[in-house]
């Protein structure tokens, strides 16, 4: 089967730039161009509004998109369950995670996968981790590793990897505000210093519980997307912010920043793979999950 103009047509829909699309699918933006005024010829419909300058999906382009996701997630099911019949997995999985997860989790788990299906390839998107969950359950990814929230969102699985506590960290040295007593959640100790913390997410989840817990609005100086990008303003002395420990400990910043005592101690993030419990029938995305311990 010929799938070459549903995945032009995804990744324009996602990337609504000729020029970025033709490039990642390594052609040239007349010969997308062409594949896409076929595909609408086809179809008797237009699937993108141009101008010079922007791109958009049509409603009728919205429709087409959500089938084409899943005409190619039938396809590759189907293809690679006929591959599996025969022994000789290969394909192509697309991954999701922040960067500290790329390099303390994947790093062990993609050595063991490479070695025993060298033909599957790994196709890694990093960003906010905030994003993974909702990446794996839009389709946009196959797996995505992340948080487990306490609620997990119907129709998405998720095996654990790891469990990392979340620490409260300060500044080192002279800091224009006071520092909480150690092992002290008084709201008067609270109440006036600058927090920086997630924009969203378990772990913002976590610190917004814990303030409620003590009775007070915390004085929020900034809402950070991404971990390491907190640790750094924190290292600068500008507040205090919350991180996962695998964060600080991988972090170059971890030398110039201090854990802080603070009480009761915040829940632990359990972090692991997340997959659409449909997509967990291919067999190159089953054959990923059996990686980690525990039930495959």
């Amino acid at each position: 089967m010929d799938t070459r103009s549903l995945q032009l047509f995804l990744s324009l829909s996602e990337t609504l730039h000729f020029g970025r699309s033709s490039e990642a699918c390594h052609i040239s933006p007349s010969t997308l161009s062409r594949t896409l005024k076929q595909l609408e010829e086809s179809l008797g419909v237009q699937l993108f509004e141009r101008d010079n300058r922007t791109v958009t999906l049509t409603h009728e382009g919205r429709l087409f998109q959500q089938y084409a996701r899943e005409a190619l997630a039938q396809w590759d099911l189907i293809r690679n369950s006929l591959l599996a019949e025969a022994a000789e997995l290969h394909g192509e999985i697309s991954m999701y995670c922040s960067v500290t997860a790329s390099y303390s989790f994947l790093y062990e788990i993609l050595s063991r996968f490479r070695h025993d299906y060298p033909r599957i390839e790994i196709k890694l998107h990093t960003g906010d981790p905030d994003q993974s969950i909702a990446r794996a359950l839009a389709g946009d990814e196959d797996i995505a590793i992340a948080a487990r929230p306490d609620s997990l969102p119907a129709g998405l699985d998720f095996k654990p990897i790891a469990a990392s506590p979340l620490l409260f960290i300060a500044p080192q040295g002279d800091l224009g505000f006071a520092l909480p007593p150690a092992g002290e959640s008084a709201a008067e100790h609270w109440s006036d210093v600058p927090m920086i913390l997630p924009e969203g997410g378990v772990a913002r989840d976590r610190v917004d519980e814990w303030f409620r817990a003590i009775g007070i609005r915390p004085h929020i100086y900034a809402q950070i997307a991404g971990n390491e990008a907190i640790v750094s303003m924190v290292s600068l002395g500008f507040g205090i912010g919350v991180v996962p420990r695998l964060v600080l400990e991988n972090s170059p910043l971890a030398e110039r920043v201090q854990i802080l005592d603070a009480r009761p101690e915040l829940a632990p993030l359990e972090v692991g793979l997340f997959a659409l419990e449909r997509k967990l029938k291919n067999p190159l995305i089953q054959a990923f999950w059996a990686q980690l311990p525990g039930e495959a």
